[in-house]
């Protein structure tokens, strides 16, 4: 219908002439740090290849023109915030910044986990319950309810040891929800020690010219896409919750997060905002996921305020049917599979019933659920050695730090006859 030729020069028309064109509401084309309303650039287009000042593009705007220019490789992405600084000058300089350093994709766009979004997705695979149950190690009980959690709060934290799943889960609950595996409306993100408010909602950053400007951070982002779109349900899904100081990383969110204070009608002014920029609130389709790993020593426990606005659901290793039958598929020796499920059995009721551990830090499925194939006999059992060698033991010797004698004994009784 187009070529890229052809909205090339639409788009040489519009910066030559210093035309004005309809504002998009949602999404806009990205091309040389600038940005365009995705139908009128192409309905432009159109009318110069028809040579037509008249002509009408025929498909409408979102999904139809979007799929066209995307087809032709340009970058279509969701709208963001413009939050304006202390000045008109840090106006133009935030705005410069996020032209040139998050629509573009130069080496500064990774400064923060925050800053990176996916661009649209058009082509969605649906995903449904049954696809669900397929790749999950739970119960159709577990999952219902897993659901109904998140339904009901719109803020659910998966929590249990290491390598029991927790983020495959998050994002699986998100598809489900979503209804096809819609990365365009999930966004990412891990908490460290280093993470903050700044990154999370609001905070001032370096521009290009060395002078610095107010940036909104990946919560703003996401809640203002949210706000644009109230059809349909947007994700935020947050990695290692509590690695970070939740609290100072919330800030404001940790009100609006609970499902009565949603909306426009809660809306609060942010601390670092300007008097004349808009006030902040959280949309009511915006749902938030978790996790937690419960065997992390150095982590202080959530404070009581922050765990009464999500719903928590427990993950435990899962060393049963469901992990033969994945390895079974995977071609992975019967006689390995047992001694596998049997030897991780017996070193997580090891690790619960010591008093310095407990369950919490008993070892999760997820190390196992990746085997090589096709594998031999002898592939196998180096694939499993190399697991229990170089990925846990190390596990149990940081676990038994003080008794090096008990890690040692341990990691011998997993590698008899393997």
């Amino acid at each position: 219908m187009l070529t890229r030729e052809q909205v090339l020069r639409a788009l040489r028309l519009v910066e030559r002439e210093g035309r004005r064109l309809p504002p998009s509401t949602v999404y806009e084309l990205l091309y040389r740090g600038r940005r365009y309303p995705p139908r009128a650039v192409a309905e432009l287009a159109y009318r110069l290849a028809q040579a037509n000042p008249q002509a009408r593009w025929p498909l409408a705007a979102g999904q139809p023109t979007n799929a066209q220019l995307e087809a032709l490789d340009f970058t279509i992405a969701a709208k963001r915030p413009m939050l304006a600084a202390g000045s008109a000058q840090d106006h133009e300089q935030a705005a410069e910044q996020q032209a040139e350093n998050l629509y573009v994709g130069s080496e500064t766009s990774l400064r923060g986990s925050a800053m990176a979004e996916p661009g649209a997705t058009y082509s969605l695979h649906p995903y449904t319950k049954a696809n669900a149950l397929t790749e999950l190690f739970i119960t159709d009980n577990e999952l219902a309810d897993s659901l109904a959690g998140l339904r009901r709060r719109r803020a659910l934290l998966l929590q249990g040891p290491p390598g029991t799943g927790k983020t495959y889960l998050a994002r699986r609950l998100a598809w489900l929800l979503l209804g096809a595996q819609d990365e365009g409306r999930i966004e990412l993100v891990q908490f460290h020690p280093s993470y903050g408010y700044e990154d999370f909602v609001l905070g001032f950053r370096p521009g290009p010219k060395g002078q610095f400007g107010l940036v909104p951070g990946v919560l703003p982002l996401l809640c203002q896409r949210a706000a644009q779109d109230p059809e349909r349900l947007y994700f935020l899904l947050i990695d290692e919750l509590n690695r970070g100081n939740v609290a100072r990383i919330f800030g404001e969110f940790l009100l609006l997060l609970e499902p009565d204070k949603r909306g426009p009608a809660h809306a609060l002014r942010l601390p670092y905002a300007p008097p004349e920029a808009p006030r902040f609130f959280v949309p009511e389709n915006l749902y938030v996921i978790g996790t937690l790993n419960l065997a992390d020593r150095s982590l202080a426990p959530l404070d009581y305020a922050l765990r009464r606005r999500f719903a928590f659901v427990a993950m435990r290793p899962q060393f049963g049917a469901p992990l033969r039958k994945l390895l079974t598929d995977k071609e992975v020796p019967m006689p390995l599979i047992e001694l596998l499920l049997e030897r991780m059995a017996a070193l997580n009721h090891v690790i619960a019933a010591d008093p310095e551990l407990g369950a919490d830090f008993e070892i999760g499925h997820s190390y196992f659920c990746a085997p090589p194939t096709p594998l031999g006999a002898a592939e196998a059992s180096s694939w499993l050695r190399l697991i229990f060698e170089q990925e846990i033991g190390p596990l149990l010797a940081d676990y038994w730090r003080e008794q090096p004698d008990k890690a040692a004994a341990q990691l011998r009784r997993l590698l008899v006859d393997v």
